[in-house]
């Protein structure tokens, strides 16, 4: 049976590595980390599992006898886009050079996946900008390195090069429940796979969608395997919107996109600032977005029911009762000391 969720795949492929903890007198080195951020409960399959607010995992990969090891750790963030202040803990300047990003998209909710992908990318990109600036003045060689590392994705004479803006780290972008997607409307299946097509190409990342279907899940096995251990990236790509889309980074185009699905008399109505504004506006004009407050959900984890725990919660409404007694009963102290004054 399929895993359920590409943190569990992502497990796995540590496991039947035989990888896990394993020990060796090898010198560690290449350690690479996959971070995975995306829709709340953006699951292969059913039922959802509960990821703790950050769920940390790593494996090694032996080459060889007496030879150095691969290291790769895992990060998952829960919660969708509840928990953003916790990006900042995997994503260091001491990580950011053999860093990946997973953005994990739940295709059966095409009105929560614009505004859910844009607050995950623009939380991520802004810390990751910041580290690019505190490691930049530390070690400049190793942010020039980054950056032609990113580029060389892109052919030198792709026609595309000036246009995209890559992604500062590698990004991967996959779309969940494909199985549930295929059954949408054409019109509405051309409207999310264009959109994201366009996404992925303009940050240089790499989108595939997925389900629980095996030969679906293989192919992503192949792109972790890819990202925390180097083997070879999949040269297959798939771009018919009535199938599992699956793009390798730099081999899309904006001309094999197209333009955004709307009459062309209704674009100069839209007033977008740049192409990504754009096709902002087409896709919420088809799948209008649920207020923010809605996506956030609940900000306190701790009352977030896909967290609960009996003994901890009693625990918590004990305190905070009296920590309202408390409260009550420094308002009495200090009206008292207002009186006896």
């Amino acid at each position: 049976m399929p895993h359920e969720t590409l943190w569990e795949i992502a497990k796995a492929e540590v496991e039947k590595k035989g990888i896990n903890g394993s020990e060796g007198d090898g010198v560690e080195f290449g350690e690479k980390s996959v971070f995975f951020i995306g829709s709340k409960n953006a699951v292969i399959d059913e039922p959802p599992k509960s990821t703790l607010a950050l769920e940390y995992t790593y494996g090694r990969r032996a080459k060889g006898h007496n030879t150095p090891k691969d290291i790769a750790h895992f990060w998952e963030l829960g919660g969708g886009i509840s928990l953003l202040d916790l990006i900042s803990i995997p994503i260091t300047s001491d990580t950011l050079r053999m860093f990946s990003l997973v953005l994990v998209l739940d295709l059966s909710k095409p009105n929560d996946l614009w505004p859910t992908m844009e607050n995950l990318l623009q939380a991520t990109k802004s810390h990751v900008d910041k580290v690019i600036m505190k490691l930049g003045k530390m070690n400049s060689k190793a942010v020039s390195e980054m950056r032609q590392k990113i580029w060389n994705n892109m052919q030198k004479d792709h026609p595309d090069r000036e246009i995209i803006d890559p992604f500062p780290v590698p990004l991967v972008i996959i779309g969940s429940k494909y199985d549930i997607f295929q059954d949408f409307e054409s019109e509405k299946r051309k409207v999310i796979c264009k959109t994201l097509r366009f996404v992925a190409h303009y940050y240089g990342a790499s989108l595939m969608f997925t389900s629980k279907s095996e030969a679906l899940l293989l192919k992503i096995r192949g792109v972790i395997n890819q990202l925390a251990f180097g083997i070879d990236k999949s040269k297959s790509i798939c771009v018919d919107q009535n199938k599992p889309l699956f793009i390798t980074a730099g081999l899309d185009s904006f001309s094999q996109i197209g333009s955004p699905p709307i009459p062309e008399n209704d674009i100069g109505k839209l007033h977008a600032h740049s192409p990504m504004e754009l096709w902002k506006k087409v896709y919420e004009k088809l799948f209008p977005p649920k207020s923010i407050n809605t996506l956030k959900d609940i900000k306190d984890p701790a009352r977030d029911p896909q967290y609960a725990e009996s003994e901890v919660d009693e625990m918590r409404i004990q305190k905070d009762q009296e920590l309202e007694q408390y409260k009550r009963n420094s308002s009495k102290s200090w009206k008292q000391i207002e009186l006896d004054s």
